[in-house]
């Protein structure tokens, strides 16, 4: 997951009836379910629909608090490449006194089934600091540098490898590949900064209550990270996830809700 926390320091069901694709959605599509002789969901994986364009609004938390919203997007442009987008501003609380606002970017396009950054952006705003930085993903020569407001010792150039990914693009893969017990494996290059990510899925799916809306979703985990753990619940139709949650050391530091979102073809 994106580090949103860190980043503001420095300024962070039940099935659907069918839905227009180009209104606003605020409940899940429909996924096949069965019960076993014990009550544990059983869940039928369906074929994973292809990248579209969305629209997502979360409402974001700190400490079970109210404290911004947030807009996640993914935009088709020409040329077969995509951008997925992440703002958010503080509203509420000490977050709206010191402006806070996060505004993230990746350009991205799909080689061999795999989401590939060409270019990424962060910029950090707040009352009385502003940061910027750019990234840029060289395929040809396999290799990304940033430049901007970046510590010195991640200027260097990083060598590519093929499935590599920014936070962001690693949100959409988890959304593309997630099933109820499987492991994800992920490159993280984003910012300066090489890790390997690795996620469990649970094996069954979990009630997610959101005000008034209920989600069957599957319960992603990131492991071994560490004194940080990032949380994503998955709904199959959802093209973005329905919960996010960041906690560390054991204590949730943001939680993003989804509110609505809406897709188009």
């Amino acid at each position: 997951m994106i580090r949103i926390f860190s980043l503001l320091l420095l300024l962070l069901a039940p099935a659907a009836h069918a839905q227009d694709p180009a209104m606003p959605v605020a409940m899940p599509a429909a996924t096949q379910e069965a019960t076993a002789p014990d009550n544990t969901m059983v869940v039928a994986a369906p074929v994973q629909a292809p990248l579209q364009p969305f629209v997502a609004d979360y409402q974001v938390y700190r400490g079970g608090k109210p404290i911004g919203d947030a807009m996640m997007q993914v935009v088709q442009l020409d040329g077969g490449r995509w951008r997925i987008d992440l703002g958010l501003k503080g509203t509420h609380g000490l977050a709206r006194l010191a402006g806070l606002n996060l505004e993230q970017s990746t350009l991205f396009d799909v080689a061999d089934g795999h989401y590939r950054p060409l270019t990424q952006s962060t910029v950090r705003k707040a009352r009385f600091s502003n940061k910027q930085n750019t990234g840029t993903y060289d395929w040809n020569s396999r290799s990304a540098v940033w430049e901007g407001d970046v510590k010195k010792d991640r200027r260097a150039a990083i060598p590519l490898q093929d499935g590599d990914m920014s936070a962001l693009l690693i949100n959409l893969a988890i959304v593309r590949d997630a099933e109820p017990g499987k492991s994800l494996h992920y490159r993280f290059v984003d910012n300066g900064r090489v890790r390997d990510h690795e996620y469990l899925v649970s094996p069954e799916l979990e009630k997610v209550s959101i005000d008034d809306l209920d989600y069957n979703a599957m319960r992603v985990t990131r492991v071994r990270s560490g004194n940080e753990e990032n949380i994503f619940w998955i709904s199959y139709g959802v093209p973005t996830p329905v919960r996010i949650v960041q906690r560390k050391d054991g204590e949730d530091v943001l939680d993003l809700r989804l509110m609505q979102y809406t897709r188009s073809q």
